[in-house]
């Protein structure tokens, strides 16, 4: 292809696959999700807050079943050791830069001891899950500006029409050397004559421009030229592809601990598709969680019956998680906006890398 042919392939998002998308092409199409931001935009502090709310009152009384990918394990996120032990997710998942995990743990703690004030007595600890990627080079992570207020304003914030790009958990992120941020996307699969959504959600940090396929064409290396040109030239450090991206996949099919971590792993085809490599200093995870059901935290509660999915009609679920996964990468880069931060350093929205 010529230069002009793939720079004209960039003027749209790509459409991956051909399963069909869910009426918001987000992870809330699986009934009864919101997400919620709070974002810090002030100055060399460009980071904040995502939160996906589970469809659950009180979640640690009745936990979502849940399973866990770890692609590559640079991270510092929290609570993954006990969901990949029980495979259960007991608090809302909250996303935020990597120095703002301890606050965002307190106030998840905080949050589910209002809840179940024996919590840590005659009840369980609760196991506050938060996510991370490094924001550090838009925003001044050592200032640890991220607070439990900034946690709750996202709970409160939760809706169903997702806001993607630059907000958020997503404000300080970088993909492929250009502004990344908060992506979503769904994709509806039919087994055995009923239909399931899986939806998938991802703060992208992570890739090197001259690696980028968008929508499997690899455009990369036009891009880095017109990048160059732009910055006069290239960004230092960007010889390696270290960052990271969490990604978040919801489903309503019926599935236990094992198999959502059988369709988590499926996250990672579509994080490939895209270009990355999972490079060293990259922490790639993947969380995928349904609900279908929940899990009773009291033994004296019966556990549900719930017919699983067999292992042989899981396939389609595996291609919906890659393709909503690849989807939501793209969305994260097409809507985020030019943001400078620290240091006067810049990453490039998507659609301002045209504006000459």
């Amino acid at each position: 292809m010529t230069d002009a042919q793939l720079l004209a392939a960039c003027a749209a998002v790509p459409r991956v696959g051909h399963l069909p998308a869910g009426p918001r092409n987000a992870i809330t199409d699986v009934a009864g999700l919101r997400v919620g931001h709070c974002t810090v935009a002030q100055g060399d502090l460009q980071t904040g807050v995502t939160v996906v709310v589970p469809p659950v009152a009180n979640p640690f009384l009745h936990k979502l079943p849940a399973g866990l990918a770890v692609i590559n394990g640079f991270g510092k996120s929290a609570g993954l050791v006990q969901l990949a032990e029980l495979g259960q997710i007991e608090t809302p998942i909250a996303l935020t830069n990597t120095f703002g995990v301890p606050a965002v743990v307190q106030a998840q703690i905080a949050e589910c001891i209002a809840a179940n004030p024996e919590c840590g007595r005659s009840l369980p600890t609760v196991n506050a899950l938060v996510l991370e990627c490094n924001d550090g080079y838009l925003s001044d992570i050592q200032r640890m500006a991220v607070t439990a207020d900034h946690y709750r304003q996202a709970v409160q914030s939760a809706a169903y029409d997702v806001t993607q790009g630059a907000v958020g958990a997503g404000r300080g992120m970088s993909c492929f050397q250009l502004k990344g941020g908060i992506g979503t996307a769904s994709r509806v699969v039919e087994i055995a004559h009923r239909h399931y959504t899986v939806g998938a959600l991802v703060q992208a940090n992570m890739g090197k421009l001259a690696d980028l396929r968008w929508g499997g064409v690899p455009v990369g290396a036009v891009l880095q030229q017109r990048l160059q040109a732009k910055e006069q030239q290239a960004a230092p450090g960007d010889g390696v592809d270290k960052g990271s991206i969490i990604m978040l996949l919801a489903t309503d099919a019926p599935l236990d601990s094992r198999q959502l971590s059988r369709v988590a792993r499926r996250a990672a085809a579509g994080l490939a598709n895209t270009g990355s490599c999972y490079g060293h200093g990259s922490g790639d995870i993947a969380l995928a969680f349904s609900c279908a059901y929940t899990q009773p935290a009291d033994v004296n509660e019966p556990m549900p019956a719930v017919a699983m999915l067999h292992e042989a009609q899981l396939d389609p679920l595996f291609r919906a998680a890659s393709d909503a996964v690849e989807q939501a990468i793209y969305h994260a880069m097409w809507h985020a906006q030019t943001v400078q931060g620290r240091d006067g350093h810049r990453r490039w929205g998507w659609q301002d890398l045209w504006k000459d």
